[in-house]
């Protein structure tokens, strides 16, 4: 009886597999490639775009999306669906500027490069008047290194933009093999953090701005939360432990720290860059080895822990606070992460690509982040970043409550819609 029924659960866990194995690949094919939950679609609504970076969604529907590269000597480009049948067929670029963050705001549309943030007006109908540019901010260091300036705004017509640190973990000799840390580090004066800036005050400088925040490395993924009336970011974490730090670290642990976080941020935070960076499997703020810490020594008592930590190197670039009706309720007010992807995992695969789900309650995290949407590298596993057929980059959300993804490798644009089936 009991071989009879061993054979009757192994029979059963195969079809189950079978079954779920046949499942995914009807997901990958009904939803452009994609991997789901049940009861969500996706459709490709444009694609060929090349580098679409950051994207911002119309009440009416329409989409606007920033470029890294140029398409026809243009950086931004407007999408419209005349025929109404859910694909844009209608493109307009504008803007002769590369760069990452977009956003809209009271009938404005704010578009940065890598050194400068533009807006231009809206009309009612909420397509731009691309001879009205404003320069709102300018002068924003660029250094070869996270030059991209992600955007966005509060409640109140305040602008918050990210200034990468043109470093990895201000060494005297950048990424070099047992270089020591600059202590002070010269770079936190203009760079590894956020500046708030007026959203309708012209040609402001970092002089006019608000050094708002300062210790985060790389922040591409911004967002305000509505709900706690603050700030949010995703931070990529410093690379090379075992490279540059062999005699206190393994490939294998290099391959997974530090910690890609999100923190939430008021005036005055500090992440702690570069003297510390966040361990998720201890849970703890370690001391950088460039500062005199060997991978178990605690730091940054004056710096703030992050109140989500993902595992290392995966790029966080875009984060979204989900505030519409459409999704179940389990969705509202969390926020999607789309992970760009690593490349210095190596031995072990590269991780990421995909759009990752944090559930919140009363304006915190409260459960497991769960990855969302999957599918979008083309493979099961990736070994080096440039085989990955699309990469996440961009969230917004839609008029309707469908989720927009940008991919910045062929500039496809996603929706991701809820229909219960």
């Amino acid at each position: 009886m009991k071989k009879h029924l061993v054979t009757f659960i192994i029979l059963i866990s195969f079809v189950n597999s079978a079954y779920l194995n046949a499942q995914q690949q009807k997901t990958n094919t009904n939803n452009a490639g994609l991997i789901l939950p049940l009861g969500f679609k996706a459709m490709k609504v444009a694609d060929g775009l090349g580098a679409a970076r950051h994207l911002a969604v119309t009440p009416n529907g329409d989409i606007f999306v920033k470029l890294e590269n140029l398409k026809n000597g243009k950086g931004i480009y407007w999408l419209h669906d005349d025929n109404k049948d859910g694909k844009m067929d209608k493109m307009i670029g504008f803007g002769d500027f590369i760069g990452t963050g977009m956003y809209i705001n009271n009938h404005y549309l704010y578009a940065s490069s890598n050194t400068e943030v533009f807006r231009y007006k809206l009309n009612d109908n909420y397509q731009p008047d691309t001879n009205s540019r404003e320069k709102i901010i300018t002068g924003l260091l660029a250094r070869g290194e996270h030059e991209a300036k992600a955007i966005t705004l509060d409640n109140d017509d305040n602008i918050y933009v990210n200034v990468g640190a043109y470093s990895n973990a201000c060494q005297e000799h950048d990424r070099e093999k047992g270089s020591k840390g600059i202590k002070p580090c010269p770079i936190l004066d203009s760079a590894g953090g956020i500046w708030e800036f007026k959203a309708d005050k012209q040609n402001q400088t970092y002089g006019d701005g608000v050094h708002y925040a300062t210790g985060f490395r790389n922040v591409v993924g911004l967002d305000w939360n509505t709900q706690t009336n603050s700030l949010f970011i995703t931070q990529h974490g410093r690379d090379q432990l075992y490279d540059n730090f062999p005699e206190y670290f393994n490939a294998k642990q290099s391959a997974e720290l530090p910690a890609e976080c999100m923190y939430e941020v008021h005036k005055g935070s500090n992440g702690g860059w570069p003297y510390i960076y966040y361990d998720q499997i201890q849970h703890k703020k370690i001391l950088a080895p460039e500062y005199g810490g060997d991978g178990k020594k605690e730091g940054g008592e004056d710096a703030q822990d992050p109140v989500v930590a993902f595992p290392g190197h995966m790029a966080p670039n875009g984060l979204l606070f989900y505030t519409g009706n459409m999704f179940p309720e389990k969705y509202k007010n969390g926020a999607f992460i789309a992970f760009h992807g690593s490349w210095n995992r190596a031995p072990e695969p590269q991780k990421g690509y995909f759009v990752v789900f944090v559930p919140f309650k009363d304006g915190k995290p409260s459960g497991n982040w769960e990855i969302f949407a999957d599918g979008f590298s083309g493979k099961k596993i990736i070994t080096s970043p440039g085989q990955a057929e699309h990469r996440p980059c961009g969230l917004a959300q839609g008029p309707d409550g469908a989720l927009y993804v940008s991919d910045d490798v062929k500039g496809t644009i996603y929706k991701i819609t809820y229909t219960g089936k």
